[in-house]
């Protein structure tokens, strides 16, 4: 039998606050959504005046860090024209995001989850994302 750990909603609530925590050190408002280790959704924070567009995005940069256990923004260095995962965001129906701000989350080695955040420049938002992913 095989055995995933996976990250609770205890986890996925540190990890937001940390993130949140980041984002007004920038005074960006942001979207921060973290996903189980199955890609699924554990929780979701928009802060004030965070754009609702970036909602989406965000529960997507945290699906697509899972789906593929890699960063956003690693990612999408490689699915510019004429690298080797041109093409990729448009798997999965869409979802898969090619830009900053998506993060695998890790314990013990492990893959757990994952932290999407959206609202700010890609900077910003990865910035953000990684100041959650230490709050796991």
């Amino acid at each position: 039998m095989t055995s995933i750990e996976s990250i609770s909603l205890q986890d996925a609530r540190r990890v937001i606050d940390a993130g949140e925590k980041r984002a007004q050190e920038l005074g960006q408002p942001s979207n921060i959504a973290v996903v189980d280790a199955g890609g699924n959704l554990v929780a979701h924070a928009r802060m004030d005046d965070a754009w609702l567009g970036s909602v989406d995005i965000s529960i997507n940069k945290a699906f697509t860090a899972r789906a593929f256990d890699i960063s956003t923004a690693d990612l999408a260095a490689n699915a510019a024209p004429g690298q080797q995962f041109y093409g990729i965001s448009g798997s999965n129906q869409g979802r898969v995001m090619i830009f900053a701000g998506g993060l695998p989350l890790h314990r013990n080695g492990q893959v757990v989850g994952a932290v999407g955040v959206s609202g700010g420049s890609g900077d910003q938002d990865q910035s953000v994302a990684q100041a959650a992913a230490a709050g796991l």
